[in-house]
């Protein structure tokens, strides 16, 4: 546990930078800010331990929302209360946030160019790929092996092919697992 001096050693200042620096310098989403989170809040600030991370970083997950917000939402009340909830959020949401304004402030500037086209063709398959990898973690994470496979990729497809709804998807599986935890 952290002592109530190391707690109180920050500000709501050095929340929102804090975060926002973690939020400008992730590409991929929320997942992709869990080693920076780790080295900015855990290692360099010591505000929390790896402990404490991981617990917050299952509620984080557990809870509905996008996860990187969250886990700011999180980490920033548990250091300051709401103040440092609100900071930490805004600190972690502005940057995409900025970034997105600025992009649909000039896209339409830029769209038809050639140069602008086959960039966003180069970037798709990385987009992919930085959803493919942490999907692939989880995986790991949830003992996904050759027995339960078809799980995922029977939702994948109900999904993707026959456009099922997710909640459906989510209700069955929940309904599922709770006849095979009876039997």
């Amino acid at each position: 546990m952290l002592s109530n001096t190391s707690v109180q050693a920050h500000s709501a200042l050095q929340l929102f930078t804090t975060f926002f620096h973690i939020g400008l310098f992730t590409i991929g989403g929320g997942y992709a800010m869990i080693p920076l989170i780790e080295t900015k809040v855990v290692d360099e600030r010591r505000w929390i331990s790896r402990e404490e991370l991981m617990d917050l970083m299952a509620v984080a997950q557990s809870c509905p929302g996008v996860f990187a917000v969250n886990i700011s939402i999180f980490i920033g009340y548990k250091l300051r209360g709401l103040k440092g909830a609100a900071m930490s959020t805004l600190g972690c949401a502005l940057p995409s946030f900025l970034i997105i304004l600025a992009i649909a402030l000039f896209f339409s500037q830029f769209k038809d160019n050639v140069w602008v086209a086959r960039a966003f063709r180069g970037i798709r398959p990385c987009v992919v790929a930085l959803i493919a990898a942490p999907t692939f973690q989880m995986a790991k994470t949830a003992q996904i092996g050759l027995t339960n496979v078809w799980i995922p990729v029977l939702s994948a497809f109900l999904i993707w092919l026959f456009g099922v709804s997710p909640i459906y998807i989510i209700i069955a599986a929940a309904v599922g697992g709770w006849a095979y935890g009876r039997l």
